[in-house]
């Protein structure tokens, strides 16, 4: 889609690049209650007097370019003594988003649904461009939205979808929900291949046996094998690192905008995602498999819009590993000399990144060796990992005004309606 943005809302954007940093951060609060809303009993029961009012499509638009959006070029790791003075070639991208990603992997895609639907932003590998403005930028990102559905995510409002205390306001009529899903497949195909590019192999230290095939690699530190356990742990603690700074991103835009809303991961992931099997939460479609060794069943991927570089949206790990190559060395990866960049001389850069040939290997003989073992991969975490929602919604200030002291939201939320709308 291509914005509309009027004189009022351009004027409005423009007040907004002058707001603090340190006033968002200092300012952040969680501020739940909407325009619309109602809390039914306690100490801060109140039922709102205004209808609800769902944002615009230019605070949408600014809200997930700010969560999410494509900023410019990921500079990569830039030097390793171990192997100079070759490039270490641990990124997955070569573009940089509003969030850091380990080592550049940037496995994760920013999902979010609103009134109008449910859209899913596919930009980890979109190439950079200039935009001369906030409005330019915002502008693209609305044209990079693909919508997956019509309706709005279907949570139903009582536990397990949702923790109880968020079974009042989760997902809100008239709110935007926005967060960021991971590829844990990839992120652990990523983490293995920079743990074998530095030397390192890893052992299953949850079956206590070695992995077979590592022997014919010949690594440095061949001799001091990364526990399995911890490699996942890793990778996991890794990816929900991102998920939250990204989320957060979006928390510090409402301070600035005005908004209200706040940072959460009380949802069921299987509720959101798909894949647990009860009618009553379809979430977005996402496929899963079970087993009888699992706890819970394990996404895998949504057909046509998040395939992980796991079966069955591949049709071996052996596969995946090549998928993952490709991205990093083929045209438009890191990797690639013809990839441009943020260097003077980007083709020389590109192209002095240490080489696939046997890291390449010894990750499909762990990662395959992971997926035969546990049945997915990873093997002790989800294919799919989502953790943190940004929740954003008109503020009803006649809720704070009436049961909050001085200070219950900032200068930007009195003026937020006269400003934006």
């Amino acid at each position: 889609m291509s914005l509309v943005i009027s004189d009022h809302e351009r004027a409005a954007l423009a007040q907004l690049a002058q707001f603090p940093l340190f006033a968002a951060l200092t300012g952040r609060r969680s501020r739940r209650f909407p325009v619309g809303g109602r809390i039914p009993a306690g100490a801060l029961a109140f039922t709102s007097r205004r209808p609800v009012q769902p944002l615009s499509e230019v605070e949408r638009a600014l809200l997930i370019s700010v969560t999410g959006g494509v900023t410019g070029w990921n500079f990569g790791i830039t030097h390793n003594p171990s192997y100079a003075p070759s490039f270490p070639n641990y990124a997955g991208s070569a573009t940089g988003r509003t969030f850091p990603s380990a080592a550049g992997f940037h496995t994760s895609q920013l999902f979010f649904t609103d009134d109008t639907g449910s859209y899913v932003l596919p930009n980890r590998d979109e190439p950079p461009r200039e935009f001369d403005s906030i409005e330019g930028w915002i502008d693209h990102t609305a044209a990079s939205y693909v919508r997956i559905s019509d309706a709005r995510l279907e949570l139903p409002r009582e536990e397990p979808y949702m923790e109880g205390h968020n079974i009042w306001i989760g997902n809100h009529p008239g709110s935007l929900l926005a967060f960021p899903v991971a590829d844990l497949a990839e992120h652990l195909m990523e983490n293995l291949w920079f743990f074998a590019a530095n030397g390192y192999p890893v052992t299953d230290d949850i079956n206590g046996r070695s992995i077979p095939g590592l022997d014919r690699f010949s690594l440095p530190h061949a001799d001091d094998p990364l526990p399995l356990s911890f490699v996942e742990q890793y990778t996991i603690t890794e990816a929900s690192a991102e998920l939250a700074i990204a989320t957060n991103n979006g928390v510090l835009a409402l301070q600035a905008m005005g908004l209200g809303g706040w940072t959460y991961d009380g949802l069921d992931r299987l509720s959101v995602l798909g894949g647990s099997g009860d009618p009553r939460a379809p979430g977005l479609g996402f496929v899963a498999d079970d087993d009888e060794r699992w706890p819970f069943p394990n996404v895998t991927g949504l057909p046509g819009y998040f395939e992980t570089l796991s079966p069955p949206h591949v049709p071996s790990v052996a596969a995946g590993v090549e998928k993952l190559v490709a991205r990093k060395f083929g045209p438009g990866g890191p990797f690639h000399p013809d990839t441009p960049g943020p260097w003077s001389d980007t083709v020389t850069v590109r192209g002095s990144a240490l080489p696939p040939e046997g890291i390449q290997d010894m990750v499909t003989a762990e990662a395959s060796y992971i997926y035969d073992t546990f049945g997915k991969l990873p093997g002790t975490m989800p294919t799919v990992h989502v953790l943190m929602y940004l929740q954003a919604q008109h503020l009803d200030t006649d809720f704070y005004d009436e049961l909050f002291g001085p200070g219950g939201y900032l200068g930007t939320h009195a003026e937020h309606q006269a400003r934006w709308h």
